[in-house]
């Protein structure tokens, strides 16, 4: 049981304080975090919010204060030099937070943890705030902002847990979804929060290029193991060929993954001298340790890695890895 108190207190004592996600931020990590920082704002703290790469379009909504960040060391590194405390969401993994990362370590910043994701490896957190149980860092936020606030949250506040929740549950979709869940979403449209300009923001706003890339991703999907596990490529020349952005391929696994009777969706994505590789599964298959075997990590239904090497060296070991373990545990299950 995670003792917000201890937190909350830490964060009383603090003036200047740090909220930060992982790279390429979704919308749990930043709903999380947009949030928390009107809560602390309130009460009178001097916080921003930093990423360590470009705010995603779909999210711009969030932003309505200006409060999130890019981080440039040029600029930002003697603000976040001065801070007190720095509250970390969603990250996973505290090598995710990048540059933001070693900025707050360079500058001994002690930092607090506040996670879904079961923690990989040693990391240099004051606290750990873990609850795996959860299907999304927001409800964390919501446990602690109900221990620790009297006053009613905001409509920004309700716009971030609602953002934090409807995407980590695929639109309360995915088993992962709890009562909590729909009870954060009663409560966030009670507060008048519009459900539908947020989902159209998040799921109705895709450019151009990126559904070029996707149509070029649906022709290259390959089935294997029975019709069970679908995998499919991205390399830069495709990235290239429809105008697109390496940040577009998000979301491609999860589309894979609604292919009629595919349990599991893979996608490996070569990015100069490494391979970028998702894993999703609808819940027959347990997944995650196939990423951890390939030093990533993740949920059990969705995680990744990161592996390095060309697509021709990271294919095979992917692809054995994977059926090699799909073959385990149907045999278990049989």
């Amino acid at each position: 049981m995670i003792n917000w108190t201890e937190i909350d207190n830490k964060i009383t004592n603090a003036n200047r304080i740090v909220i930060t996600t992982h790279i390429h931020p979704d919308g749990d990590g930043l709903g999380s975090s947009v949030t928390m920082i009107h809560h602390l704002l309130e009460a009178g703290k001097d916080c921003r919010i930093y990423i360590a790469s470009e705010l995603p379009s779909e999210y711009t909504f969030l932003n309505k204060g200006g409060h999130i960040y890019r981080y440039e060391s040029s600029t930002d590194e003697a603000w976040i030099s001065k801070a007190d405390l720095a509250l970390i969401f969603d990250v996973g993994d505290y090598m995710r937070m990048k540059l933001v990362g070693d900025v707050l370590t360079a500058n001994e910043i002690p930092m607090i943890n506040i996670d879904h994701h079961p923690i990989q490896n040693k990391s240099p957190f004051l606290i750990d705030a873990v609850e795996t149980s959860v299907a999304a860092t927001g409800e964390l936020v919501y446990d602690y902002l109900q221990s620790v606030r009297s006053a009613p949250l905001s409509v920004e506040m309700w716009e971030g847990l609602y953002t934090s929740v409807l995407t980590d549950t695929g639109s309360f979709a995915y088993s992962n979804t709890t009562v909590m869940c729909h009870k954060i979403a009663i409560e966030a449209i009670r507060a008048g929060i519009n459900t539908a300009k947020i989902h159209q923001d998040v799921y109705e706003s895709r450019p151009i290029e990126k559904m070029k890339l996707l149509s070029k991703v649906i022709d290259n999907v390959e089935l294997d193991f029975g019709g069970e596990l679908a995998w499919f490529t991205v390399d830069e020349t495709m990235v290239e060929s429809a105008g697109a952005e390496k940040k577009h391929v998000d979301g491609f696994t999860d589309v894979v993954r609604k292919i009629k009777g595919v349990e599991v969706a893979v996608m490996i994505f070569e990015n100069e001298k490494s391979c970028r590789v998702n894993f999703r599964s609808k819940g027959k298959y347990i997944v995650n340790g196939i990423a951890l075997e390939l030093g990533g990590g993740g949920h059990q239904l969705a995680c990744g890695a990161v592996v390095k090497g060309t697509m021709d060296e990271v294919l095979p070991k992917v692809f054995d890895l994977t059926k090699a373990e799909l073959a385990s545990q149907k045999e278990k299950e049989a």
